[in-house]
Order: structure tokens, then C-alpha cells, then sequence
């Protein structure tokens, strides 16, 4: 498969805040509404111009926190936004087939993965599920250190959420060779950001380069 030209990081990134914006403000651009027009036209390809690694919550969909249409983005949802092989691969599969250059990991506050994570830590005992487990475990990290510096309650949760986008963008930073080459010489962005459920505003925080920074 050849690699389609898309555009910049910066202007996709340009593109989510200007959506997300919209988001906040009730409004609805013409394109994305009227996206499913393109139907016809999408089953020939596809060229989304930024990957979301999100958390699977019911309430953090992400074309329409974002306010984009049907082919704009390539979405992976799993709880937590956790990173494992799967997700790795996904991301790896849209930068080198579809081009696309910003891949944003995107937590959420009052994050039940997260929440899971410090409850777990914070009343020891065996898991009636193997898989819930596994998502734990991936979370675990993060958590651990900020018990360790003492949080507890609303800030332990709050910092956790951070804790664990940062946790996850490193991972897709320096997890994957093929990636790294796209950051060092293909233009490639990987950013951390938190959507709050009260507000709907989303903060990108983590990984900002010169230039694409608020």
C-alpha cells in the first residue's frame, strides 16, 4: 500500500481545537454534518489526518468532541488509553499507510480505569477479573509513584489521569522503532491531552513542540 500525502501535525492539531472549540460552544461545523454524504467516496480510501488513542468511556467519543465527520480520524478506544502491542500496532499502521502526523493520547478526568487503578492499590486483594487486571497493571505504574509522593483523594485522581497520558505517550514514543523514525525525520507528533467531562474543554499538555503550543 502506498503512503498517502496528508497534512502537518500543526495543522491537524489546528483542525482539533477549532472542532473541539465548536464542541464547547453547542456548534456543529457544515462539513462534519454532512459528512456521511462522502460515504460513497470514503470506501475507496481513507487519509485521517490525526490518530486519537482514547478511553473507551461512553462519554469521550471523539469525532464529536472533536466536531469532525466520517474519514477525518482514526480512533482507538480502550480503557484506561492504555498501550499495548495492539494499540501500538494500530498506530503504526495509520502513520506509515495514511501519513497522518499527530497522534494525541486522550485521557479524560474522573477516569473509572484510572479510579480502578488507585481503589486496587488502595484496598489490596485478588481481581475477579483477568482481563480487568491486565488494564490495572498498565496503569499501576503511574499511580504508584503519586501514592508514593503522598497524594490521596481528588488530586491522587486528577494527577493520576495526567500521569497515566504521559505514561502513554512515552510508551508510543520509544515502543516502537517505527515510530521513532517518523518523529526524527518525517514530522510525526505524539501529544498527551485530558478532556474534562464538566466542561468538555480538552487540555493539551504533554509534548508540545515550538510552534504548536497554546
Amino acid at each position: 500500500m502506498t503512503k498517502k500525502k496528508n497534512i502537518s501535525a500543526k495543522e491537524a492539531l489546528t483542525r482539533l481545537r477549532e472542532g473541539n472549540q465548536r464542541f464547547t460552544s453547542d456548534l456543529r461545523s457544515l462539513e462534519s454534518l454532512l459528512s456521511h454524504t462522502r460515504r460513497s467516496e470514503l470506501a475507496d480510501g481513507q487519509t485521517p489526518f490525526a490518530v486519537i488513542l482514547g478511553c473507551s468511556d461512553s462519554r469521550v467519543p471523539a469525532e464529536t468532541v472533536f466536531d469532525q465527520g466520517l474519514g477525518d480520524l482514526f480512533v482507538i478506544r480502550v480503557a484506561g488509553n492504555i498501550v499495548a502491542p495492539s494499540q501500538v500496532g494500530s498506530i503504526e499502521f495509520a502513520a506509515e499507510h495514511f501519513g497522518t502526523r499527530l497522534v494525541i493520547v486522550l485521557g479524560h478526568s474522573h477516569c473509572g480505569a484510572v479510579n480502578a487503578t488507585i481503589d486496587h492499590l488502595e484496598n489490596p486483594g485478588p481481581s475477579a477479573s483477568v482481563g480487568l487486571q491486565s488494564i490495572v497493571d498498565r496503569v499501576r505504574p503511574s499511580v504508584e509513584t503519586l501514592i508514593s509522593a503522598g497524594l490521596s483523594g481528588c488530586e491522587l485522581s486528577d494527577a493520576a489521569v495526567k500521569a497515566n497520558v504521559r505514561s502513554s505517550v512515552d510508551k508510543l514514543r520509544h515502543g516502537s522503532v517505527l515510530l521513532e523514525n517518523l518523529i526524527d525525520e518525517d514530522g510525526l507528533v505524539i501529544i498527551g491531552a485530558e478532556y474534562d467531562l464538566s466542561t468538555g474543554k480538552v487540555e493539551f499538555f504533554d509534548g508540545l513542540p515550538a510552534g504548536l503550543d497554546n
